[in-house]
């Protein structure tokens, strides 16, 4: 991995962490997921005339990815309702690096090198550790558990298909747009199907510009990653961008525990 590539991911992993940061403001997530993804297609729309279209081999990785964010959202919903965040979201994010390495050597022909497999085992050991701090002394959810262990499986699973996929479309911006626009509208479908236009829309409004700003932040580190994966091995990159998530998570375990 280059030094151009390397900054970009730890970009990224920053610009995610904020974005993260602004999402666990809405206490309500199917209300900040449905922010965040709706701004996120109208970003992807708004880009979309002025970037290349991708090319014919890229829309089956393009619908499968659409497919498999809509299951992520879905179960990390389901892993908010059932256990803490601090606990939750590291599981998730830090299995998801060991998930792609496999993936990635079975499917991209990837195979990490000693210092690299090493790194990856360390940023995915550090997240894990977060989690199993924050669990010291408390009997184990193991329905929480699964389903954060089933959410780092997306993760992992749309890393590869979106790696895959950037590669055969000729350009990452163009992906990143056609991407948002095409996976943008499911959550917020969701949501009204589940509880209606006429509740969601008030529940909506007091965090629109909050929600906004996390889709754009969502899709800008999105978006470096899908770049850099078009330059680099996609389990190096997918370990160096889940640095944001010790940080982020550390200090919601802090914060819940009244510490700092």
């Amino acid at each position: 991995m280059t030094p151009e590539v390397a900054a970009a991911v730890l970009l990224a992993a920053v610009t995610h962490a904020c974005w993260n940061a602004l999402a666990h403001r809405i206490t309500d997530k199917l209300v900040g997921f449905t922010l965040i993804a709706g701004g996120g297609m109208v970003i992807g729309l708004a880009l979309v005339p002025f970037t290349a279209f991708p090319a014919a081999g890229a829309w089956p990785y393009l619908g499968t990815s659409a497919l498999i964010h809509l299951a992520y959202y879905l179960l990390l919903m389901k892993s908010f309702r059932l256990g803490d965040f601090g606990q939750a979201y590291p599981i998730a994010r830090g299995t998801a690096p060991l998930v792609v390495t496999v993936l990635a050597a079975v499917f991209a022909h990837e195979v990490p090198d000693g210092w690299a497999a090493a790194g990856i085992a360390v940023s995915c050991a550090g997240l894990t550790g977060v989690a199993l701090w924050g669990m010291r002394g408390h009997r184990p959810n193991w329905a929480a558990i699964g389903a954060a262990l089933a959410t780092g499986l997306s993760i992992a699973a749309y890393t590869v298909v979106d790696g895959l996929g950037v590669r055969a479309s000729g350009s990452s911006l163009g992906y990143i747009a056609w991407l948002m626009a095409v996976q943008g509208w499911m959550i917020p479908a969701y949501a009204v199907y589940l509880r209606g236009g006429r509740q969601l829309a008030p529940a909506l409004r007091p965090f629109a510009g909050v929600g906004f700003l996390g889709a754009a932040l969502s899709v800008s580190a999105y978006g470096l990653v899908l770049w850099a994966q078009t330059r680099a091995a996609l389990a190096p990159i997918a370990a160096l961008r889940e640095s944001s998530v010790n940080r982020c998570s550390c200090g919601n375990n802090f914060a819940a525990q009244g510490v700092g």
